[in-house]
């Protein structure tokens, strides 16, 4: 069902019938009239660009086209949404930041990953002054640990963050 406006103004005013005496047998907004005129010329504009020659055909399937279109763009105005803001808002639908579906970047690449020659090592404590070790037991007990380590199949702590290799 259509409601229409109960504000007489809007309803009488926005509407020319046609010459006194002669009117026409349709009802068009004063808007509908400016905004057929523009459509038109673009219609034309585009149907000679196109190669379509000048001739009562190709004018009178222009004048079908611009009144469907516009028809439908004024179904879409009124005197809450004046042709301005329908246009200002058309505009700012086309230009605004859409979200990227595409990924950016290409195929993963090992090109820019330094590689050291020497694995990383951990930092030694730092001992204060009682400290008596030397550093030829030191090194003595990390070759003991390292030792171990490999008798022992490997590195038993779990390292957060990387997943263990299932068993078969």
């Amino acid at each position: 069902m259509r409601v229409r406006t109960d504000d007489e103004v809007y309803r009488v005013d926005a509407v020319w019938l046609g010459p006194p005496k002669a009117t026409f047998p349709w009802r068009a907004r004063y808007v509908a009239w400016g905004v057929g005129i523009a459509v038109f010329l673009l219609v034309l504009t585009v149907e000679r660009q196109l190669g379509f020659g000048f001739s009562f055909f190709t004018t009178a399937w222009a004048l079908v086209i611009t009144v469907m279109l516009t028809r439908f763009i004024c179904a879409r105005i009124s005197h809450e949404r004046p042709l301005s803001a329908a246009l200002a808002m058309w505009v700012r639908e086309l230009l605004a930041p859409r979200e990227r579906t595409a990924g950016v970047g290409g195929a993963a690449s090992a090109a820019r990953i330094r590689v050291n020659p020497q694995r990383p090592r951990r930092r030694q404590k730092k001992r204060g002054r009682g400290s008596r070790r030397s550093t030829a037991s030191t090194v003595q007990v990390s070759e003991q640990a390292q030792k171990n380590r490999r008798r022992s199949g490997g590195r038993k702590k779990e390292v957060r963050g990387v997943r263990t290799p299932a068993r078969p």
